[in-house]
């Protein structure tokens, strides 16, 4: 299977708050940010890593907030050190403005569990160097962003990910694995100006011999009082 390589793809969402906004609490956190978690089986063998490098932001006191994890190795599944940041920084106090940052990074995600397969049904070594997801807020509503570096095995991606794009991963001989998506944005309903992103989901499909999900990348955010 030919492989696929890509240097950089980044992409931005933004959600803008509306005027009765501020007369109820956001669907949101102020801001969280983690860099991953996974858990997935197969023949009754559960693999699993907790969320890593999570970090949460203090609305109430200027600062940051860090997260971080060492790298993990599970059978199938290598992710590499991680990484999150959680700032608040005063931009007005004489108005009490603020803005928040929560952004997770991480590197050398390998998952190896799909190109273990045998015969027709063995999957691509899916790589991923580098990735790192952000959310920013101020008192006119929030932003996300994302950036992927370094991407192998992803065969068929295009270029430019839209939002909420699916992809699928899939065998020599064709058949679906699993099913990736990424940068999964949920605005709530009602809109209240708060945003929350995955960067990448990877589900596994029945015939893949696995059950569960792998999670890169997730963020949350509010508009600032």
């Amino acid at each position: 299977m030919r492989k696929m390589r890509k240097s950089s793809i980044t992409g931005a969402v933004v959600a803008l708050t509306f005027a009765t906004a501020g007369t109820a609490l956001a669907a949101n956190p102020p801001g969280s940010a983690s860099a991953g978690s996974a858990d997935f089986a197969k023949a009754g063998q559960t693999f699993t890593v907790a969320p890593l490098a999570v970090c949460d932001v203090n609305p109430d006191v200027a600062g940051t907030v860090t997260g971080s994890s060492p790298a993990v190795s599970r059978t199938g599944l290598k992710i590499g050190e991680t990484s999150s940041t959680c700032t608040t920084e005063v931009v007005n106090p004489d108005e009490f403005l603020t803005r928040t940052k929560s952004v997770a990074k991480g590197v050398a995600f390998d998952l190896s569990a799909l190109a273990g397969l045998s015969g027709g049904n063995r999957g691509p070594r899916l790589k991923i160097a580098e990735w790192s997801v952000n959310c920013d807020a101020d008192e006119k509503g929030t932003s996300a962003g994302w950036q992927l570096k370094g991407m192998s095995g992803w065969t068929g991606l295009p270029a430019q990910i839209p939002p909420g794009y699916v992809h699928d991963v899939k065998a020599s001989n064709g058949t679906v694995l699993a099913k990736a998506k990424f940068t999964d944005t949920v605005f709530p309903v009602p809109n209240d100006g708060s945003l929350s992103m995955t960067l990448l989901k990877l589900t596994f499909e029945p015939s893949s011999g696995y059950t569960g999900s792998i999670t890169l990348g997730t963020v949350a955010c509010s508009p600032t009082p």
